[in-house]
């Protein structure tokens, strides 16, 4: 019997489509960029707008408003509590990969940000990893360094805490030195250690990093001070170049206009630019650092003769972060008074563990270019992601695939890969959803041209915001006051950057689509309800 594959998914959150070295950024990614020349670079992996419901998509091959996270949790609206597929966790309507591959007797290791359920009842240890280090929340610290809570912290602060656990058992105090991507790092590095040899492992690691609040190591953002001084749209263009130069994006490409949700560049003044050049500095330095324990991790496996036989699968969980926190109602102020209380976010202290800030909208589409928008939108900024794979078992070596494939894609494939059937409608006596997914084995092994083909179906829904694909037709729905609120078509094989709204030349075609929608509503049990989110 052949032996069978490990399996290593790292997952980056927030990260932008070209941050890496490997797809078109200056950002040192050393180790990341080795696995991607050995191997498959992916320029059109889709995830859902947002971080929880793109984890419960990867782990269960299903729709995330089936999953339990058909919204986040954070944004729970009274009209959505209670109602099957919103229940804010990872529901019991599914199977998760790691209970699959525990039960076919792999060793299921998680070390990193979990989102998809607050309780030690709804925690890793609970849905099949066997060790399992987490942060529950969606975000937090990097340090572990948290403020005194009192009834004037804003919400969006309340939902973050440094909620820590491993196995069954919260953490109560993390060490002097704890920062996210090297505790993640170190603790899988731990359970790869201890192991039970004899059995394959399925290995998670799901940093919270680069997520704001943006915070670094001083030695690395040292290494990016000044590298952003000439501002996003400089950004902009010398990634776009690099993506053209890389054959990751067509050379006459079109790219979204930037849209200006705050102010230009030059009109902001010195202090306003060195203060934004130096978030984008810290963000720098939390890429590579991401890199440099996925280094670690790698390097053991190669120490250990493990490399060849694992398949490293890498993925960011959504399209870059472009909020600007203080617009939205719900943080505003009160958000920005708080933060001034309570952090220093003077120019000499941004990414130090008392500092809380984030890049915005220009940064962020100076990573989602050539696409229109960012994280939370169903625009190809915020679902079209930078995804490779590694197996030297299979022959990946340096190619590039512009065929669709999407976060659901994931479960089923490694299942196929590990010789584990799922189990369909039933799983230990309860119903559990069907895969929606599709296995990527055949294309992989180089027996069929591409993984979906020019009939599938693939529908998103956050906070609202809508869009339906099939083949290369996409129709998207933004409401306002980013988009229209109306629903517009796109040719993204003519027109990657959403730009050419063909809804009044292609009304058949718009039709048809709509009628997909609806079809993907009915199917996924999608409510249509306002965001909490949605800015002034």
């Amino acid at each position: 019997m052949p032996q069978r594959p490990n399996f290593l998914v790292i997952l980056a959150d927030d990260l932008g489509f070209s941050d890496l070295g490997a797809f078109g950024g200056e950002i040192a990614t050393p180790n990341l960029d080795a696995l991607a020349a050995g191997g498959l670079r992916l320029t059109d992996f889709h995830t859902a707008p947002t971080c929880s419901p793109t984890r419960s998509m990867l782990l269960t091959g299903t729709d995330h408003h089936i999953a339990g996270i058909g919204t986040m949790a954070e944004a729970l609206t009274p009209d959505l509590i209670g109602k099957p597929g919103y229940e804010g966790y990872l529901n019991d309507r599914v199977v998760a990969l790691p209970e699959l591959l525990r039960e076919a007797g792999y060793q299921t290791l998680m070390s990193g940000k979990w989102h998809l359920g607050l309780t030690a009842e709804r925690a890793p240890h609970a849905r099949g990893f066997e060790r399992s280090f987490s942060l529950l929340p969606g975000a937090a610290n990097h340090y572990g360094f948290e403020p005194t809570y009192d009834e004037h912290t804003p919400g969006l602060l309340k939902s973050t805490p440094a909620l820590y656990i491993e196995d069954d058992r919260f953490i109560d105090e993390l060490p002097a030195d704890f920062y996210s991507s090297d505790a993640f790092g170190d603790k899988l590095l731990q359970y790869l250690k201890e192991r039970d040899q004899t059995r394959p492992f399925f290995a998670y690691l799901p940093f919270s990093a680069p997520h704001w609040p943006l915070q670094a190591p001083e030695e690395i953002v040292a290494k990016y001070r000044g590298r952003y001084d000439a501002g996003p749209e400089v950004l902009r263009r010398e990634r776009l170049e690099k993506l053209k130069a890389l054959g990751l994006i067509d050379a006459e490409v079109e790219p979204h206009p930037l849209i200006n949700l705050n102010a230009e560049w030059d009109a902001l003044s010195d202090e306003q630019r060195q203060l934004s050049a130096r978030a984008m500095e810290v963000y720098a330095a939390m890429v590579e650092r991401m890199d440099w324990n996925i280094g670690r991790v790698v390097d053991y496996l190669r120490q250990q003769g493990q490399l060849d036989n694992t398949l490293i699968l890498f993925m960011s969980d959504n399209g870059a972060e472009g909020a600007l926190l203080e617009a939205f109602p719900k943080f505003g102020p009160e958000l920005l008074t708080y933060l001034n209380q309570h952090y220093d976010n003077r120019l000499e202290n941004i990414g130090r563990a008392n500092s809380y800030v984030w890049y915005g909208p220009a940064w962020a589409q100076a990573a989602t270019a050539p696409s229109r928008l960012f994280k939370a939108f169903t625009t190809q900024g915020g679902i079209r992601v930078p995804a490779l794979l590694h197996y030297p078992q299979l022959p990946l070596k340096g190619q590039i695939s512009h065929g669709f494939g999407t976060v659901m894609d994931i479960t089923p494939t490694l299942l196929d890969l590990a010789g584990v059937r799922h189990p369909g409608k039933r799983w230990r006596g309860r119903d559990v959803a069907p895969l929606r997914g599709k296995s990527w084995l055949g294309f992989l092994s180089g027996e069929t041209a591409q993984v979906h083909d020019q009939h599938t179906v693939t529908g998103w829904e956050l906070f609202g915001r809508r869009a339906i694909r099939q083949g290369q037709w996409k129709a998207v729905y933004i409401p306002g006051p980013v988009g229209p609120a109306t629903w517009q078509l796109y040719d993204l094989s003519q027109d990657p950057g959403e730009i050419h709204d063909l809804a009044q030349s292609q009304p058949d075609k718009l039709r048809t689509l709509l009628q997909e929608w609806q079809r993907y509503v009915d199917e996924t049990g999608v409510i249509l309800s306002e965001s909490p989110f949605q800015p002034d």
